[in-house]
């Protein structure tokens, strides 16, 4: 016989026996214990899947309806276009419309994005409200926020469509007073103002910012979007400032359980032609992502051109045709992430 066997059999026949109640909670105790690390191991490899399962138990069902409720299709209703893949590459026309009282709706801000699932990066291409070019469907050259003011969503598409010649996927118009409501609801925004903004001419809705504030609420974030007594050019460069500060916020680590909030805030001043389905799907993938996506911004370049008093923004032809090639680049899901092509780098 094994002498350990013997020394084990010795030491147990000589050591206390304990009552079996004592037994029977420790051997539970240690259950436990193996259940909780095991839980708590499981909760942090799977951290996001399990964030992912809660989201869609209690936010995803609202969060459709909501967007179910902003759909609008252009076209005909009956035969939507169908969903893209939630993995490849697609593009949006953002919207930022500006409807005032007897004034028509015109989309002060005009956005061409194309979003790389599969990259995790974001184009923005922003074009000038003054653009000067022709708007498919009136049979004028004009200013290229006239088209949503007369023919809605779908002029202003063919139109930017007929300028880049480059197929429009989706659109996603959003009144600049929501804006207000979904900043607030964040508690704010950063924005890098280092002196008085401020509208002086009779013309122009009173607005006046004060710099230098950390935080700027909803009304400020607005007024900044719509100041517009400096150029074209500052005013576009402001939007995608503030679209990129107000994503920053969003993706605070304290703001990421408002966001089925602010897709509610967001919904009575929305209309898109993007499904329900593939938007969640979207976000899904996204999510599983170890950082949120990048963003690359552009925007159109051209100059000044006064046409009997009124004031147009004449874009550069050879800008033109960068552009079209950016987007052609960014659209192809053959383009690796080092063959992107980089705004600014040209």
């Amino acid at each position: 016989m094994d002498p350990s066997q013997n020394r084990n059999e010795t030491y147990s026949i000589r050591r206390p026996r304990k009552p079996k109640r004592h037994i029977k909670l420790k051997k539970w105790i240690g259950i436990s214990l193996s259940i909780l690390i095991l839980l708590g191991g499981l909760g942090y490899i799977f951290r996001k899947e399990l964030s992912w399962m809660a989201f869609q138990a209690f936010f995803a069902k609202d969060i459709k309806h909501t967007l179910d409720h902003s759909y609008k299709p252009v076209g005909n209703p009956d035969s939507p276009k169908p969903a893209a893949e939630a993995t490849k590459p697609f593009s949006v026309l953002l919207l930022g419309v500006d409807q005032r009282e007897d004034e028509p709706a015109r989309s002060d801000t005009i956005i061409y994005s194309v979003i790389r699932p599969d990259l995790n990066k974001i184009l923005l291409v922003s074009i000038p409200r003054d653009t000067y070019t022709e708007v498919i469907g009136r049979g004028v050259t004009s200013k290229i926020n006239s088209a949503y003011a007369h023919g809605g969503a779908k002029m202003a598409i063919d139109t930017v469509e007929h300028l880049f010649q480059h197929p429009v996927d989706y659109y996603a118009a959003i009144n600049f007073h929501g804006l207000t409501d979904i900043v607030n609801a964040l508690d704010g925004i950063k924005l890098p103002i280092d002196k008085v903004i401020e509208n002086k001419s009779a013309n122009h809705i009173k607005l006046r910012i004060e710099p230098n504030k950390p935080i700027y609420d909803g009304t400020e974030a607005l007024n900044y979007v719509r100041y517009r007594e400096d150029s074209d050019f500052n005013r576009t460069m402001r939007q995608r400032i503030f679209l990129n500060s107000l994503m920053d916020r969003v993706f605070e680590l304290k703001n990421i359980t408002k966001i089925p909030e602010l897709i509610r805030i967001g919904g009575s001043n929305l209309t898109l032609d993007l499904n329900s389905e593939f938007i969640l799907k979207l976000a899904e993938n996204l999510f599983f992502n170890d950082s949120p996506p990048t963003f690359e911004n552009y925007m159109l370049k051209g100059k000044d051109l006064v046409i009997r008093g009124g004031y147009f923004y004449d874009p550069d032809d050879s800008d033109v045709q960068y552009i079209q090639e950016l987007l052609a680049n960014w659209s192809d899901e053959e383009t690796k992430l080092e063959d992107l092509m980089i705004p600014g780098t040209k």
